[in-house]
């Protein structure tokens, strides 16, 4: 226990001295700013556009807008917030192969499976931090500004998504165990995700997959039954569960 604590504490403060832990803190921050800031700003936006586009003939109404507008643009933003997380942290096992750091624990007597549950953790952690703060400073302005209330399933609508951040999660995990490069990693994991994209096109096969977690506008404005979501919910995160199962044994057989 003390060896994985260690470790942990060793990537916390590589997060840190690399500078990956205060740009994600800085990204996640602006996006929690910016869902309220587009919605509170989008009236003053029409209104100070109103010429021009009298100009070709569209006309320009008062518009009303609400804590669903910005609620909205949350969701409209993870993707782009998520994709970002990916970018940083996609490095965080194949960095090590690369400078040699790994061989120089593990010579140590660091047991392998630490390795994977320490990284495990701490990306788990920083998504989780990062996106409920994101969430944390978007409902605080909207509630400010306007009433959440008027929102239906908010919880289950962000937990699906901040479940799904922590699906492509586990994918990053084990990839990073059998890949070498993050470009690898990156590649393949966006594979998967669009592979389930498309998967998602054919009839019947969607209710099952994580994608439908990613429709968080259908959760909020009740357009979808809840129980609709149970499902995939469930087979996420098994299949998150099961990637960091599958990693640990892939990791002991890889050569350093």
């Amino acid at each position: 226990m003390k060896a994985l604590l260690a470790f942990i504490k060793k990537e916390l403060k590589e997060q840190l001295r690399s500078g990956r832990l205060i740009i994600l803190g800085i990204l996640f921050v602006l996006f929690g700013i910016m869902n309220p800031a587009v919605a509170k700003l989008t009236p003053w936006l029409l209104e100070m556009s109103s010429d021009s586009l009298a100009e070709i003939g569209m006309a320009v109404t008062t518009v009303t807008v609400s804590a669903m507008d910005s609620w909205g643009q949350f969701f409209r933003n993870m993707p782009i917030a998520l994709i970002s997380f990916v970018l940083l942290e996609s490095s965080i096992f194949t960095r090590e192969y690369q400078t040699g750091t790994l061989v120089l624990s593990l010579t140590k007597g660091l047991e392998r499976y630490k390795v994977v549950v320490s990284k495990t953790i701490m990306l788990g952690a920083l998504w989780t931090v990062c996106y409920w703060i994101c969430f944390g400073i978007t409902y605080g302005y909207n509630a400010y500004f306007w009433d959440n209330s008027v929102v239906r399933n908010m919880m289950l609508s962000v937990v699906c998504w901040w479940e799904f951040g922590m699906w492509i999660i586990s994918l990053m995990i084990v990839f990073s165990t059998v890949l070498d490069a993050n470009t690898g990693v990156l590649a393949a994991t966006g594979s998967i995700v669009f592979g389930s994209y498309l998967l998602g096109l054919l009839p019947g096969v969607k209710k099952y997959l994580p994608m439908l977690l990613m429709d968080g506008n259908s959760l909020i404005y009740g357009t979808t039954e809840t129980e609709t979501y149970i499902i995939p919910l469930i087979i996420t995160a098994a299949m998150s569960v099961i990637c960091i199962a599958v990693s640990i044994p892939l990791f002991n057989k890889k050569p350093l």
